[in-house]
């Protein structure tokens, strides 16, 4: 178990305590043992530059940037619309869902709506129900040329040029100090342009200006989610063994398990709603990375406890495939009053709160999961914060390129997914405009 800005409990994933899907000491050891090159790599890449995700905790100079940029847009808006799909969203989305539950942002802070898709309903009712004069727009495209993001651009651009409004004024474009369509564009029209580290991956770039400055227009504190990060990579770096790292052991169990008891899907399940994003976030991590030459584990989001309604049977009556990773939040909420029920039969309700049962059906679920052999990693935050959100963070980012290691695939491409945009813009393409 290794304690940070969180816990992490994989003695549900061993034979000793599951029974023969779980791991023996020796199968363990030896995905341990291999890992080790994975942290040697890190250390090298720290020291030589070579990973720019790894200098991203400690960089402060680069928030001193963002700062001007996010007060305008608190300023000047109530609604920031973020133009961007998959790794240039989900990031931001997750950070988000820190300080809007659904019922709307903190006092000062706008609403933002992270329009990761192209369905053109979603733009009209979205366009319906914003005041252009007080919206703002980020654009968001590593390479610049992301046809979704181009498109949802052109499309805010002549919204905003149908109302009269200057598009310097609301839009800024972060991507590639490169030529691209995005950058071109944001030439022809005046648009402010931040630069998106062309060597940070997008589904790895929730620490860049990508993730930090969405988190500083809602008031998030980006320092403390990168704080939370440098304190993940900075054990792991020091760590002396891999069993010494909390990232190092989750590549090593999931990997093994693979590899060793045929689990091919991993399952996260966090018991926060806060975590819910969160877990769409990690799916992109993992299954982009590690998804190559036949290898590779799906990822499976849940949600805990409603996933105790949905999935659950089948997790523990259908096929022994999966690892399940329950992350367990902080308890809370009031007592529930008795005076207002007189029924015996809710007297274990009685005098506990909602925290009380949300972390009670973790246990038991996680219990049951055991019982029934099915491997099981927990993970118990203390508190759901900017730090504990940067560790996270971190800890996923460092199990996937570790676990890309283990199972010798390159974590940081994603070719096939080049295939089919190849394909949807040769269908566009032979389409007659409208």
């Amino acid at each position: 178990m290794t304690t940070m800005s969180y816990t992490q409990n994989v003695d549900n994933c061993l034979a000793g305590s599951i029974g023969s899907v779980g791991l023996t000491d020796s199968m363990l050891e030896a995905a341990l043992a291999k890992s080790a090159g994975a942290l040697d790599q890190l250390r090298a890449w720290k020291q030589e530059g070579g990973l720019p995700l790894l200098a991203l905790p400690a960089a402060r100079d680069d928030l001193a940037v963002l700062v001007p940029v996010a007060a305008r847009y608190r300023d000047d808006f109530d609604d920031v619309v973020i133009l961007g799909t998959g790794g240039s969203s989900l990031g931001g989305k997750s950070l988000y869902a820190l300080v809007d539950a659904g019922w709307g942002p903190p006092d000062g802070a706008p609403r933002l709506h992270f329009m990761d898709n192209v369905d053109p309903h979603s733009f009209a009712t979205m366009f319906a129900a914003l005041d252009p004069a007080r919206t703002g727009v980020l654009s968001i495209s590593k390479s610049g040329g992301t046809e979704e993001t181009l498109s949802q651009t052109l499309l805010c651009l002549d919204w905003l040029r149908k109302s009269g409004r200057t598009f310097a004024d609301h839009v800024t474009v972060i991507a590639e100090d490169a030529d691209s369509a995005l950058r071109r564009l944001a030439a022809r029209h005046g648009l402010p342009a931040l630069e998106h580290d062309p060597g940070v991956g997008g589904r790895y770039a929730v620490l860049s200006v990508v993730g930090m400055l969405p988190a500083m227009i809602m008031g998030l504190d980006a320092i403390a989610v990168r704080e939370g990060a440098a304190e993940v990579l900075d054990a792991t770096l020091a760590a002396e063994q891999p069993r010494d790292s909390a990232p190092a052991v989750g590549a090593a169990v999931s990997v093994a398990l693979a590899t060793e008891r045929n689990i091919a899907a991993t399952v996260v399940m966090p018991y926060v709603d806060r975590l819910n994003c969160f877990s769409f976030w990690f799916r992109q991590l993992w299954a982009e990375s590690l998804g190559k030459d036949g290898k590779g584990t799906v990822p499976i989001n849940a949600a805990g406890t409603v996933d105790q309604h949905s999935q659950l049977q089948l997790y523990l009556g259908g096929p022994n495939d999966k690892m399940f990773t329950l992350i367990k939040g902080p308890e809370g909420g009031d007592a529930l009053d008795g005076s207002l029920a007189e029924d015996p039969s809710l007297d274990y309700l009685i005098g506990r709160s909602l925290g009380n049962l949300l972390n009670a059906c973790e246990q038991g679920t996680a219990d049951s999961l055991a019982a029934k052999g099915r491997p099981v990693r927990i993970i118990e935050v203390e508190s759901v914060d900017a730090r504990t959100m940067g560790g996270l963070m971190m800890h996923f980012m460092l199990e996937t390129i570790i676990a890309g290691h283990l199972l010798d695939v390159n974590p940081f491409d994603q070719p096939e997914v080049e295939d089919g945009k190849h394909r949807a813009r040769r269908y566009l393409e032979a389409m007659v405009p409208s």
